[in-house]
């Protein structure tokens, strides 16, 4: 992993974005839904990168970030839904689509 990673909510483009120095390294998409929370559909990360740890670090800090602000989550990538079940995420609010998140399929950083 590199030191120079830097974590952003893109409001315009509806994402938070992870750069590798000047390279955009992944995304993670936010769509409002109509409950209120922030549907997190879909994780992308750009394959130059795979292993490095950057959709980890994508999802870790944008959910920190959304319970900074207070926003409830809706976790419907198989990645975030993933992360949640083995992270705990300090005052943030999830809204399971699912009754049962263990249900998710398996985790992907590039898929979602």
């Amino acid at each position: 992993m590199t030191d120079d990673m830097t974590v952003t909510r893109n409001d315009e483009q509806s994402r938070y974005e992870i750069h590798v120095g000047d390279r955009l390294g992944g995304f993670l998409v936010l769509e409002p839904s109509e409950e209120g929370a922030v549907n997190l559909p879909h994780t992308q990360i750009d394959p130059d990168f795979k292993g490095q740890g950057l959709g980890t670090t994508l999802v870790a800090e944008a959910l920190a970030d959304l319970a900074r602000r207070g926003e409830a989550v809706r976790p419907t990538c198989p990645f975030v839904t993933h992360y949640l079940r083995e992270n705990e995420v300090a005052g943030l609010i999830v809204d399971w689509a699912d009754d049962d998140p263990e249900e998710a399929a398996a985790p992907s950083e590039s898929s979602g």
